[in-house]
């Protein structure tokens, strides 16, 4: 009777216990699903630091990852491309002794993605604009992994620079992408840290599309979605 009671309790809490949901996909169901990626750290800039970036060379792509299975699962056939900052990558494989890029094709292959890769802001801002006839192929996402602060998303931050960046899309920058590429329910988020502070609220005056950002810090985790990690942290538009 005792091992019944048991077992039901643990049932009980297994049933009731809540469940993770994915992040919500994008509502439409056609156009163009982009994932940007931006690069990872160096390790000679970062091991003199009491909480070194980057440990791990996948944060970034990982995340990207999960987020593209996630687009696919609920949208079925969803046309999805992949922005990557390429130099970062390349730069890491030096460090590490290992080919990153051909780790990045190989997710590509696994999930029959459309691969671009990008080494100055003008090349994803021309892909964005140009990278298909606007005119009928609108953006129906955009979504950004990487190192950030409250107005840029920072490509290249501590890989070349210690602690600094040379490659980056600034909010003033914003302008530049026109209008007219996005859905009209088009979804925008960036999973990294502060954006949510100053540069969504640019993004949607430039482009008219809300974009998520994160008040505060986000954490990358191995097996799922970026985090808030600051106290009192919460996604905006």
């Amino acid at each position: 009777m005792r091992s019944a009671l048991l077992l039901f309790i643990a049932c009980f809490a297994l049933c009731s216990a809540p469940l993770r949901a994915a992040e919500p996909a994008p509502t439409a169901a056609s156009g163009e699903f982009i994932v940007v990626t931006g690069g990872v750290s160096l390790w000679i800039w970062e091991k003199w630091k009491a909480s070194p970036h980057d440990n791990w060379w996948m944060n970034f792509v990982r995340a990207s990852r999960i987020r593209i299975e996630q687009i696919q699962q609920t949208v079925p056939g969803a046309q999805v491309t992949w922005l990557v900052y390429r130099p970062a990558y390349i730069a890491r494989s030096k460090q590490d002794s290992n080919d990153l890029i051909s780790h990045i094709d190989s997710v590509r292959d696994a999930f029959h993605v459309k691969l671009v890769f990008f080494d100055r802001t003008s090349q994803l801002i021309d892909y964005l604009n140009y990278g298909q006839p606007r005119d009928h192929v609108k953006i129906a996402s955009l979504e950004y992994f990487g190192h950030s602060n409250k107005a840029c998303f920072l490509f290249d931050y501590s890989n070349n620079i210690d602690s600094a960046s040379k490659v980056w899309l600034h909010e003033s920058e914003l302008s530049q992408i026109h209008r007219g590429i996005f859905s009209k329910d088009a979804y925008a988020k960036s999973w990294s840290c502060h954006t949510g502070e100053s540069m969504s609220q640019k993004f949607r005056s430039a482009t008219g599309v809300a974009m998520i950002g994160a008040i505060g810090k986000t954490m990358y985790m191995t097996d799922e979605l970026p985090v808030l990690s600051s106290p009192g942290g919460h996604w905006t538009r």
